[in-house]
């Protein structure tokens, strides 16, 4: 393997910035996005690199892309590099700059919509593929680097179908690499497993009348008496992380009151109330225990009230991290080659390696950015050039170690 001199890299950086700024450029926000110009500018990024690139579209409109770089014994099971092309909607009037124009200011940092979330990861797979290829790696595992759309809202029409189709089956993965998120400290955030999400209307129906009354069995006496069980429960979650600094929030269960829906005025008591809750749970939680929970609350609280879901996933196993998974040993060790600092934890959203891990894959989330204020979905997102940079270096040593993980099954 030949190493890099000082303008080779130089000029490495400034064509690894620029296709970040390119791709950031590309304002592919939800809702009713059209794909057409990501897809565009990935085609002209296999072609730099000289890797076939494949287009699926499960769903018309919403395109799966494959850049595939095929390793040294192409019958082993190959490895995922997955990333979103979609991005969440802006407030641009709350921006420094304008949220797809990329600036980078005096300090170095980039500013888009993406930056964090994670459009920098996609790049920084493409980047350090293009430097593995001219320092001439071969790795022993094809690599295959996915685009997917709708991760933003739930992935339904992306990864989601993606992974129960004879395409996904084909490309024989093994071991996948999907986002994590940024970290205010010296620890880089290693996600191995998910909060399973239920969004919940609860119909709380009741007594209608005249607001002057004081009629029994109201929908409002009903929705009081549900938000009371949620908000206690919710204060004790909190308690258990103010108590515990080795917790973070994927390891509580978390509750949230979302919207409120019902009455018609002023003067009537309506016939029913709608809440919305958002509940993340843990691995650690016995799920069937916390549905019934839920529904006696629900039972307590009056004649009728019922719980219509919106989303309800089950638990999904965890990653191992641990002697059974070579990949997670190739990680780690790269890991520590380089001195990164890791913070194992449960991802405190929803990320596309649920659907992943879903089918029985291991699958981490990881993305290299660490002494960085967490700014995805938020205004003013941004990421450091140098930290941006740092990244490629980082998966440069990842990628050839877990794509060198020797086959052992059969």
């Amino acid at each position: 393997m030949s190493s890099l001199s000082a303008d080779q890299r130089k000029a490495l950086d400034t064509q690894a910035v620029n296709n970040f700024r390119e791709y950031l450029q590309i304002p592919s926000v939800q809702p009713d996005i059209n794909y057409d110009d990501c897809v565009t500018f990935l085609k002209k990024q296999a072609k730099s690199l000289g890797l076939p690139i494949k287009v699926i579209e499960i769903t018309s409109g919403k395109p799966i892309v494959i850049i595939t770089w095929e390793g040294s014994e192409p019958d082993s099971p190959t490895i995922l590099l997955n990333s979103h092309m979609d991005v969440v909607p802006v407030f641009e009037d709350k921006w420094t700059y304008k949220p797809f124009s990329a600036h980078i200011d005096k300090k170095g940092n980039i500013y888009a919509r993406g930056s964090q979330d994670m459009k920098c990861v996609g790049i920084q797979y493409l980047e350090a593929v293009r430097r593995l290829k001219l320092q001439g790696v071969t790795l022993r595992r094809t690599l295959h680097i996915s685009f997917v759309p709708d991760e933003e809202i739930g992935g339904v029409e992306g990864m989601r179908k993606f992974v129960h189709t004879n395409e996904f089956r084909d490309l024989n993965v093994a071991f996948a690499l999907d986002e994590g998120m940024a970290n205010p400290t010296e620890e880089f955030a290693l996600f191995y497993a998910e909060r399973c999400i239920w969004h919940m209307h609860i119909h709380c129906p009741g007594n209608p009348g005249h607001g002057s009354l004081l009629l029994d069995n109201t929908a409002g006496e009903k929705v009081n008496y549900i938000l009371n069980k949620f908000f206690e429960f919710r204060r004790r979650e909190k308690q258990k992380l103010a108590e515990n600094p080795t917790l973070t929030v994927g390891d509580v269960t978390t509750v949230n009151l979302t919207q409120m829906k019902g009455g018609i005025q002023t003067n009537v008591i309506p016939p029913e109330f709608v809440i919305v809750v958002d509940c993340r749970i843990p691995i650690t939680v016995d799920i069937k225990k916390w549905e019934e929970t839920i529904n006696r609350w629900c039972s307590d609280a009056g004649q009728g009230v019922r719980i219509e879901y919106e989303q309800k996933q089950p638990q999904v196993p965890a990653t191992k991290l641990d002697n059974t998974n070579p990949f997670w040993i190739a990680f780690k060790e790269a890991s520590d080659e380089l001195g990164l600092k890791l913070k194992p934890q449960v991802f405190p959203g929803g990320t596309d390696s649920r659907y992943v891990r879903s089918i029985g894959l291991p699958a981490l989330g990881f993305s290299p950015m660490n002494k960085t204020p967490i700014r995805l979905h938020d205004h003013d997102e941004y990421l450091s050039k140098t930290m941006f940079l740092r990244g490629i270096d980082i998966y440069c040593k990842i990628i050839e170690n877990v794509a060198n993980v020797e086959e052992r099954s059969g």
